[in-house]
């Protein structure tokens, strides 16, 4: 299927990453469904990106009648069944357990026409796991965003061996329509290539300050002020949410066996206090969520 062919893209998952990036398609033109079994989460999406459109409005960003036009291509529902009817391309972002993703990946490969791409945003788990309990293997690639979608350029657009060019092309197509960067990676490796930058960094950091080298917002500064990052370590742990990290650890320990790719005890005790970081107001650091 080739990227002027499709017309309705299904966003399944309405959290931090899944509804902006619903958004994204609906600005780019697509006729565009964001669906999660949850419809509370379906309505702290809609008032989300209301006020966010409203704030590109005002900024200039987005015209009134672009705002409009976005918000009348998004529908936002909790039937998976109505939603995959006619979808031609479907960008999964739910949680990062591979066990929920195998088990949408069925029900995609059951409902969704014959022609459609499936792809997930899966920040590290490869889409050859998914591939394989779906009967179109060459129609399933990753799409990872980066947090925030509506903000970040680029999209790791990943390949399996049964990925076709096809496929790849497409997704890449799709990027270029709603306005990101979409690189191909031709070869499958847990985290692609930005997280296991980025996880280097994180291990050593946290590191650091497991063993009393530096506190964490001395780490945090430190990497601002000599390597010019914009946010630390830390800081990014708390945009991503210390649930988010540890899911993604805890999936690289499954694959690797690797005990340096368990989570570290200062994400577990995050986990386990509820401090996720900006969305629960309190992380490494604390938020005033007003």
């Amino acid at each position: 299927m080739s990227a002027n062919e499709i017309k309705h893209i299904l966003v399944v998952g309405a959290g931090q990453m899944g509804h902006q990036i619903a958004m994204l398609c609906a600005l780019g033109g697509y006729r565009t469904s964001l669906q999660d079994v949850n419809s509370e989460a379906l309505k702290d999406a809609e008032a989300s990106l209301e006020k966010r459109m409203d704030k590109w409005v005002a900024s200039g960003k987005l015209t009134a009648s672009s705002k409009e036009t976005a918000f009348q291509n998004l529908t936002f529902t909790d039937n998976l069944n109505e939603a995959a009817r006619d979808a031609d391309f479907v960008i999964e972002a739910i949680v990062e357990k591979l066990t929920s993703k195998q088990q949408l990946f069925r029900e995609l490969d059951r409902l969704t026409p014959k022609h459609a791409i499936l792809a997930s945003n899966s920040s590290t788990i490869v889409n050859s796991l998914l591939a394989e309990v779906t009967e179109r293997p060459d129609k399933v690639c990753n799409a990872h965003f980066f947090f925030p979608p509506l903000v970040m350029e680029c999209v790791e657009i990943v390949m399996s061996e049964e990925t076709s060019e096809e496929t790849a092309q497409t997704a890449l197509a799709v990027c270029e329509k709603i306005g990101k960067e979409g690189i191909i990676l031709r070869k499958e490796i847990s985290g692609f290539v930005a997280n296991r930058i980025l996880g280097a960094i994180h291990k050593e950091a946290v590191a650091l300050y497991e063993n009393g080298i530096a506190d964490f917002k001395d780490i945090d500064l430190i990497v601002k002020k000599s390597l010019g990052h914009p946010l630390g370590p830390f800081e990014l742990i708390d945009l991503s949410g210390a649930d988010v990290v540890n899911f993604v650890m805890q999936q690289q320990f499954a694959e690797t066996g690797n005990q340096a790719d368990k989570p570290a005890a200062c994400i577990v005790q995050k986990v386990e206090a509820g401090h996720l970081g900006r969305k629960t107001g309190q992380g490494f650091y604390s938020y005033n969520r007003g």
